[in-house]
């Protein structure tokens, strides 16, 4: 590893190439704070969003000067009968468990209503302390998997550091847009803690030495949001054209051929001269079909 930087047409392409993945992986850690950061006080979530990307930055950029080292844990440090396990497996499997864990936790919580009896009752279901312990944990998870997957395609540390800081800077910007949007709708908060779960059950098996390629994993994420949008722009115009439709409530039937705007001006004049309008006690006769001999209110 070393910190010269060379110009070259593969180190652009690869530049490029971990900029795309750590977008990807911050956008995962972004929905996962907003989660977070929702059961806390509306004066501390601005806070915790801004604090726990920027630690998690910097713990990225400390594990990528580490890099030699974190190389080393890839080595099988015990066996289950031909099975080993490196300290990187115990840390996916460890990591994994936990965001199985977290993502099924909210969905419950969500089911039961048990946030919006925290809402409404306006206290806070975490602490300040506990979020950003969290994330810290959660993103040790996905920087190690991500800063292991950088040395592979690359020795320079520059590229590396500087496509991390690019990265977590525009996810700096976005994540009070996506924290907004995600607890505004209710379903793509439900989606996102789905693509939690399944990324827990991805590190898992991962931990266990069971490859699978990433393009299954974000191939049907990406098609689920695709759906979701599109279910989002049918509801929205779908209520702007029943409010089109709205009528003004009328309390009572309009009959033609009667002149009231000598009542309606009465009504709305402050001269007390021009007399005045009243509700007549006496109940409605005649035929209202014809019109014909109506007595009483109308």
């Amino acid at each position: 590893m070393d910190f010269s930087l060379a110009f070259t047409p593969d180190l652009i392409a690869v530049f490029f190439t971990l900029f795309v993945l750590e977008v990807v992986l911050g956008v995962d850690n972004v929905i996962f704070i907003s989660i977070l950061a929702s059961k806390l006080p509306k004066e501390q979530q601005a806070k915790a969003r801004n604090l726990g990307l920027t630690l998690a930055m910097v713990m990225r950029v400390i594990l990528v000067l580490f890099a030699g080292w974190i190389i080393t844990l890839k080595e099988d440090v015990f066996f289950i009968g031909e099975m080993g396990f490196s300290w990187k497996d115990l840390i996916l499997i460890a990591g994994g468990l936990f965001l199985v864990y977290k993502a099924v936790t909210e969905i419950h919580h969500k089911l039961e209503g048990h946030e919006e009896e925290a809402q409404a009752s306006g206290r806070a279901t975490v602490t300040f302390g506990s979020v950003l312990i969290q994330i810290l944990l959660l993103d040790l998870v996905f920087s190690l998997d991500s800063v292991i997957t950088a040395v592979g395609m690359t020795e320079s540390l520059v590229v590396i550091i500087t496509v991390v800081v690019l990265s977590f800077g525009i996810m700096l910007f976005a994540s009070r847009f996506i924290f907004a949007f995600v607890n505004k709708h209710p379903t793509v908060k439900m989606l996102a803690l789905s693509f939690l779960l399944l990324i827990g059950v991805f590190l898992v098996a991962e931990g266990f030495d069971f490859k699978i390629d990433k393009a299954f994993i974000y191939g049907p994420m990406a098609f689920a949001i695709i759906v979701e949008a599109l279910n989002l722009t049918y509801s929205a115009r779908k209520a702007k054209r029943e409010q089109k439709r709205q009528t003004a409530v009328q309390f009572r039937p309009q009959y033609p051929g009667v002149d009231e705007s000598a009542a309606i001006d009465a009504a709305l004049s402050k001269d007390p001269a021009s007399g005045s309008v009243g509700l007549s006690r006496k109940p409605v006769a005649g035929d209202v079909t014809t019109h014909e001999h109506r007595e009483g209110l109308g």
